[in-house]
């Protein structure tokens, strides 16, 4: 009986010797992960920027004589560099931005033709500035804009008649001419206040009768009446000020 008492307290005790030993060996539950807080990229704010690339312009040629009479002299095309900025204010509600801006470019759009009416003279078409003043809206992938664009435009234009043998100046008419403008663009946030940005604009422009400084040779006393439309491709670059954005979300 001494015997079997003594074998009981010893099983007992090598029990409860084991037992702590597989609850150490038990596997913990894992936490959940830390959530990842990633910024999102806010549009909203003033913004300053630079653009440059190429543009294309389209003008007929028509002369108005004093009795009214339209002699048409033809049309021509003529690309060339763009290089100018722009200044803007947008702002996020959403995923819709909104947003104004004005832009600004030097241009180097002329092109030169041999008068249909009269091969002894040429007709040149000069443009070498060009302002935008628009509206914009947008959709926004967090960093990435998708926006259309339209307003007003204004180019400014030279027109001359050249002789065609020596391209001496013959006469010569200067106009600032407004129109509208619509266009669509994608812009990039690729570091914290700066985007990168693609943009397209068709300007029409309409057309307008001007006055040349002397006595029209081609049809005399007649005026130019020319028609204008201008494509424009652009890269663009902002620095937009403010910062990268407040809100925050949280992944898991």
């Amino acid at each position: 009986m001494k015997n079997f008492l003594l074998a009981s307290v010893g099983l007992v005790a090598l029990v409860g010797m084991a037992a702590p030993a597989s609850a150490a060996d038990m596997a913990v539950k894992a936490r959940p992960p830390a959530p990842v807080i990633v910024p999102i990229y806010d549009w909203t704010g003033f913004y300053i920027g630079a653009n440059g690339g190429w543009g294309q312009s389209r003008n007929c040629w028509d002369f108005v004589d004093v009795a009214g009479v339209v002699f048409a002299d033809g049309c021509r095309e003529r690309s060339g560099g763009l290089i100018g900025g722009q200044i803007g204010y947008r702002w996020q509600a959403n995923q819709w931005v909104f947003g104004l801006e004005a832009q600004g470019d030097w241009a180097d759009l002329s092109n030169q033709r041999v008068s249909i009416l009269n091969p002894l003279f040429s007709t040149r078409t000069s443009t070498d500035g060009i302002g935008l003043f628009t509206g914009q809206i947008g959709y926004a992938w967090n960093a990435a804009l998708l926006y259309v664009k339209g307003g007003a435009a204004v180019t400014s234009n030279r027109f001359s008649i050249l002789s065609t043998v020596t391209g001496a100046e013959l006469a010569s008419a200067s106009a600032t001419r407004w129109g509208g403008v619509v266009g669509v663009g994608l812009e990039y946030g690729f570091a914290p206040n700066w985007s990168f940005g693609v943009e397209y604009d068709h300007l029409f422009m309409g057309d307008a009768n001007n006055s040349f400084s002397v006595a029209n040779p081609i049809v005399a006393g007649a005026l130019n009446r020319i028609t204008q439309d201008v494509d424009m491709v652009t890269l663009r670059i902002n620095y937009r000020f403010g910062g990268y954005g407040a809100p925050v979300a949280a992944r898991y």
